[in-house]
């Protein structure tokens, strides 16, 4: 049984390093300007999209039912939305007339400083819940592995195509936010980590402390929280930046781009291992 969870450690480590590629997309590049942002903050936002909706919330109406699965994602984003409520907004400073020049210096910086501010927070979140998706493809990669290495190492490179464009997800604002290329990286690496530790948890908490229900149904909860995130912050800023029509050409570009992606996955499970 060791070795078993030594070799999904080491395969979930393929896959979820893949994040750090997708990062290393984002900082090899100047950071974007505006309109660029809006349009990948649109991708990001399809990409977002997708998972809670075809995937997440998905699995739980699949898993536990349609009533309970919606429970469970609307939980999630009633969740997500008292703790947005609590979040204070940036405001921008006053306008002073006698000093209009200054002041309109002092206005673009704030300014600034808030888009830098929206970014980071739909940036940390966007983090939390693909690190939360993450967790059942380690666990699927511990379960492929147990029937064989070939199973258990192509479902591995299978999902580090798959998690290269959540690396970018992440990375994007908080490089745009922070200027750092270094907290970009670490963060979407971090989120990536997520994969080992659904191989740990599959391997040694899951039988004992979390029914299959439950998991599914926090995870369709993660779904809600997911899209209420992506249509309270991210929508809006690709809107803002890259104007309606290149934004939503760009959400559905993520949309597609993750359906292919998650297709791809799961025609490359065996039948007995679902996501």
């Amino acid at each position: 049984m060791d070795s078993q969870v030594m070799i999904a450690l080491a395969l979930s480590l393929v896959g979820g390093l893949s994040t750090s590629i997708g990062a290393l997309f984002v900082i090899i590049n100047q950071a974007p300007n505006m309109k660029i942002l809006g349009i990948l903050q649109g991708f990001a936002a399809g990409l977002m999209l997708c998972i809670s909706f075809l995937d997440l919330a998905h699995n739980a109406l699949n898993s536990i039912g349609f009533l309970k699965g919606n429970l469970w994602f609307f939980a999630g984003v009633i969740f997500f939305a008292v703790i947005v409520s609590f979040i204070p907004e940036p405001t921008l400073a006053p306008v002073d007339v006698k000093s209009k020049k200054k002041s309109d210096d002092e206005r673009d910086k704030d300014l600034m400083k808030k888009h830098r501010r929206q970014v980071l927070l739909s940036g940390v979140i966007t983090a939390i819940g693909i690190s939360l998706h993450n967790f059942p493809e380690g666990m699927a990669v511990f379960l492929g592995s147990i029937k064989g290495l070939r199973v258990g190492l192509n479902l591995a490179l299978a999902i580090a195509l798959h998690n290269i464009p959540e690396g970018v997800a992440v990375a994007l604002p908080i490089y745009f936010a922070t200027q750092s290329k270094w907290q970009a990286f670490k963060l979407a690496t971090l989120s990536g980590f997520a994969e080992p530790m659904g191989v740990v948890i599959v391997a040694y908490l899951f039988p004992i402390s979390l029914s299959p229900e439950i998991l599914e149904g926090l995870l369709g909860a993660v779904g809600g929280v997911m899209a209420f995130l992506t249509l309270h912050e991210m929508l809006p800023l690709s809107f803002d930046y890259a104007g309606q029509k290149q934004a939503v050409k760009s959400v559905f570009f993520g949309m597609a781009f993750m359906s292919a992606s998650l297709y791809l996955l799961e025609i490359s499970l065996p039948k007995e291992i679902n996501l």
